[in-house]
């Protein structure tokens, strides 16, 4: 099942898309897709209903994140091979963490908004760290569908609901430079987690470790990747992920992006207002965002 929300921000509705690719309007059957909605049982629920006497949504309602009340988006830095190696880091040892707040979600064809710019208060100085280095990471999501707390690999498979796309959006002057780098300062910012179209259940995407994945910039290929060079699978990220936290259904882990991101390019290439991304994954769809400056 492809499971999406429509309409206008907060204000916005489940639907489901049929085998035709036709939206057709859910909220008959639920009131949202949220982690109830996408639990293991209420799923099965779901795959019963006759799509055919649903209502088709006409027209072209702007398509929001597929799920609503996220309580949290997990994210693993450096877990593609080729990707380390274009930024001259080592292959980690162990998943690297960090958190995007659920501030920074945004649809996945709305505007991504860059920052405004930082001014750090120290003692003795002040300093103003420029937006200047924003940066685009296509990245497939694991979405949690049932309560996972310390589980194994053999048995993580059964916490997830499905998949879906993430762009990892990333301020890099706020990420790696001063206090000894800050990765969530600099991927947190407003409009920063792009999530959707779709929320993909897993028994549609049968190899999860063999997704062509990619972005491009303005019309240009920049991120050309597949997910079968992650340095942890799915199994792995779920397991690890669950013994230093609980996740709940809902919760989003984003498992890092392939190579072509603009802090590996020589010279780097950033973001800038009018930029148009447009980004996807084999079976999950695709993203569209414009870049704009920043407003309150």
């Amino acid at each position: 099942m492809k499971l999406v929300r429509f309409g206008k921000d907060g204000r916005e509705k489940p639907g489901i898309i049929d085998s035709e690719g036709l939206l057709r309007d859910l909220s008959t059957k639920v009131k949202d897709i949220d982690g109830k909605t996408i639990s293991s049982n209420s799923l099965k629920l779901i795959q019963r209903v006759n799509l055919k006497k649903l209502n088709i949504v006409k027209g072209k309602p702007r398509i929001g994140v597929p799920i609503s009340n996220i309580g949290k988006i997990v994210c693993i830095g450096l877990n593609y091979v080729d990707h380390a190696k274009e930024v001259g880091a080592p292959l980690p040892k162990e998943p690297i963490m960090f958190l995007k707040p659920t501030s920074s979600l945004a649809g996945p064809f709305d505007n991504v908004m860059l920052p405004q710019g930082l001014l750090i208060k120290s003692k003795g100085s002040n300093k103003v760290i420029e937006s200047k280095r924003t940066d685009w990471e296509v990245e497939l999501g694991i979405v949690i569908g049932d309560k996972a707390k310390s589980v194994s690999e053999t048995k993580s498979m059964q916490h997830v609901a499905g998949y879906t796309i993430v762009n990892d959006v990333s301020e890099r002057a706020y990420q790696l430079d001063a206090a000894a780098g800050q990765w969530t300062r600099g991927k947190g910012c407003d409009t920063f987690c792009p999530v959707g179209p779709y929320l993909v259940t897993k028994d549609e995407i049968s190899r999860p470790q063999n997704l062509s994945i990619w972005l491009e910039l303005n019309g240009k290929k920049m991120q050309d990747g597949n997910t079968k060079t992650m340095v942890f699978n799915i199994k792995q990220l779920v397991s690890y992920v669950s013994h230093f936290m609980t996740l709940y259904p809902g919760d989003i882990i984003a498992t890092g992006t392939p190579p072509g991101v603009g802090m590996g390019m020589k010279p780097p290439k950033y973001l800038k207002k009018g930029d148009n991304m447009k980004l996807g994954i084999d079976g999950l769809g695709e993203q569209q965002q414009v870049v704009v400056n920043w407003k309150k």
